[in-house]
């Protein structure tokens, strides 16, 4: 439900304001005649944008965990026998995300007004929920097999937050090596060697190359160091406009595909998404071409995201999806070869799940064999780096003792 602010004229003839809650504007206008007799102003009440001391910590955005656990109570409660509006009310009071329980309190008054479910999660929540959710949903509410639609959500979500926490953790270490990595050269060609160079060049003998190379290097890095954040920072700037707009997004999702290792990877990713979202929505009910729609949206990379939602026109024309996608080139070929053998023989949902679990195992080898290459290139930069600066240092200080 929205409020909507009014001014009206009662039927004893007073002008009256005030704030009724509705569906609608039209709602809302037979709501207040129901006491009033005209309206003479009508307009949705704007939420005031929080100040920064009553503001919620953490913003608005989707706990992963929190919602996976969500569509756990629902499926679980539901299951148990609750009405929908009771069941709604009980998670509402014990989910301590806040975006989620603000949601939740809102979805809860709707549907003790008789509101649907998914269209009460999609009109206060279509920012938040994934699509995938509330289509599910929708599918659950029209089967009248609801509770099914939350367990499916459930499996769903909750593979996809272990599949992403699983790559998170792979990825801390080497991110901080990187981290590490950084500072320690910015701190030594800032800091350290700024501070031995007048010893040097007051000692008045010939510096060895090592020791000169590294003095101009840091000279280099402390006089333009200013400039070197601000091209980096231009480079980023610049990118993430072009990535702004429908051809930098395109042919940077294409860039992303043919990049070594890296493309192996999103590759993957893309082929494990489409196989999870495309299992999850038919289990719920939803036909080939729908559920190929929302799977597209719910892809990472945009290239492959825009050319997967193109196929739900030749499905509907009456083409085969694993047809399209063979005439399409872009997904991988097991993919599509599956995809073609579940037609077939009238499994499709069931073949995507084990070409789903197929490619959730291939994306977490293909992370571990890219960290596995990635950390000693990473050691090797750094003990080079390490063991220039030290020689350097000897070597300067050794043909400094000599001339004394």
């Amino acid at each position: 439900m929205a409020q909507y602010k009014y001014t009206a004229i009662s039927k004893s003839g007073e002008k009256v304001n005030g704030v009724i809650d509705a569906f609608n504007e039209l709602d809302a206008a037979g709501r207040i005649r129901q006491n009033c007799d005209v309206i003479l102003k009508l307009a949705e009440a704007t939420e005031e944008k929080p100040g920064l001391l009553n503001m919620d910590i953490g913003g608005n955005k989707l706990n992963a965990k929190a919602f996976t656990v969500m569509c756990s109570q629902f499926a679980i409660i539901l299951r148990a026998g609750v009405p929908l509006a009771r069941a709604v009310h009980l998670i509402a009071a014990k989910t301590t995300d806040k975006p989620l329980k603000k949601l939740l309190t809102k979805v809860a008054e709707d549907v003790e007004s008789g509101r649907s479910l998914s269209a009460s999660f999609e009109d206060h929540g279509a920012k938040l929920l994934p699509t995938t959710f509330i289509e599910t949903l929708r599918a659950g509410e029209q089967s009248g097999a609801i509770d099914r639609s939350f367990e499916t959500m459930q499996a769903h979500f909750d593979k996809q937050v272990k599949t992403k926490a699983k790559v998170k953790s792979a990825m801390a270490y080497p991110l901080f090596v990187i981290f590490i990595a950084v500072v320690v050269v910015a701190v030594v060609m800032t800091v350290v060697v700024p501070r031995l160079t007048p010893m040097f060049m007051d000692f008045g003998g010939e510096i060895p190359f090592m020791m000169r190379s590294l003095i101009v290097v840091s000279e280099f890095f402390q006089k333009y160091i200013l400039v070197i954040v601000a091209v980096i920072a231009a480079i980023i700037i610049g990118i993430k406009l072009y990535g702004n707009t429908e051809a930098g997004r395109i042919n940077l999702a294409k860039l992303q595909l043919k990049l070594p290792i890296l493309g192996n990877i999103a590759e993957l990713t893309a082929a494990s998404e489409f196989a999870n979202s495309m299992a999850a929505l038919m289990n719920a009910g939803l036909p080939i071409p729908k559920a190929l729609a929302i799977t597209a949206k719910t892809m990472s990379n945009y290239y492959l995201s825009t050319e997967n939602g193109k196929l739900s026109g030749e499905l509907e024309a009456g083409q085969t999806l694993g047809k399209s996608m063979r005439e399409q080139g872009i997904m991988p070929d097991i993919l599509v070869d599956m995809v073609g053998v579940g037609e077939e023989t009238g499994e499709l949902a069931q073949t995507l799940e084990t070409v789903a679990l197929f490619y959730d195992a291939e994306l977490e080898e293909a992370t571990k064999a890219a960290l596995a290459k990635l950390e000693p290139a990473m050691l090797i930069f750094i003990a080079i780096f390490a063991g220039y600066i030290v020689i350097a240092i000897y070597t300067g200080m050794f043909s400094m003792y000599s001339h004394m």
